[in-house]
């Protein structure tokens, strides 16, 4: 990440917790961000978000009136959202299997538990520049593409299309010491 330019980069930061927002403006502004607005809940990120350019939102997941996971469907659904493919990284200090998974499936692009360091706020910036995944839309899912590695020379059966009986018999063929 060494040598990247965010002085033209905009970020908004939603969180009930002022010093939460100051502690992440900080690191932020160490990286050399410069164009950062704030939001104390989902509810006024959807303004802010609505009247400005953003290129990357960080928000809580536990906020009132509007939490964080409301903000991501929003953004990532309404026909009003002005960018439904923007980054959204979430930071909760309830990180658990069930919140991370609330999180993907409502469209988060990174997750971060809290308490945040600088090294894992760039980790999860760098991953959005340098590693962005395609966006999914499904029935159910609108998002970034929830698989991290993506194996290109695979020759099986995708799971998501293919009839029970013959991911049942893809999985048979597998060797396990080829997947780990």
């Amino acid at each position: 990440m060494e040598g990247m330019d965010f002085r033209d980069v905009s970020v908004l930061l939603v969180d009930d917790n002022a010093n939460m927002r100051k502690v992440v403006g900080t690191m932020l502004k160490a990286a050399g961000v410069r164009r950062i607005r704030e939001a104390n809940d989902g509810l006024e990120g959807l303004k802010v978000f609505q009247t400005q350019e953003i290129d990357i939102i960080f928000t809580d997941l536990m906020m009132q009136p509007v939490d964080g996971l409301a903000f991501i469907r929003w953004i990532r659904t309404s026909t009003a959202s002005p960018n439904h493919f923007v980054p959204i990284i979430m930071m909760t200090g309830h990180a658990t299997q069930r919140t991370l998974n609330e999180a993907r499936m409502a469209g988060v692009t990174e997750f971060l538990a809290k308490p945040l360091t600088a090294r894992g706020v760039m980790h999860r910036i760098n991953e959005i520049v340098n590693n962005p995944r395609p966006f999914v839309r499904a029935s159910e899912y609108f998002g970034p593409c929830r698989r991290r590695r993506i194996d290109h020379d695979f020759q099986g059966v995708d799971r998501r299309g293919a009839a029970p009986n013959a991911v049942q018999d893809a999985l048979e063929e597998m060797n396990l010491e080829d997947i780990y």
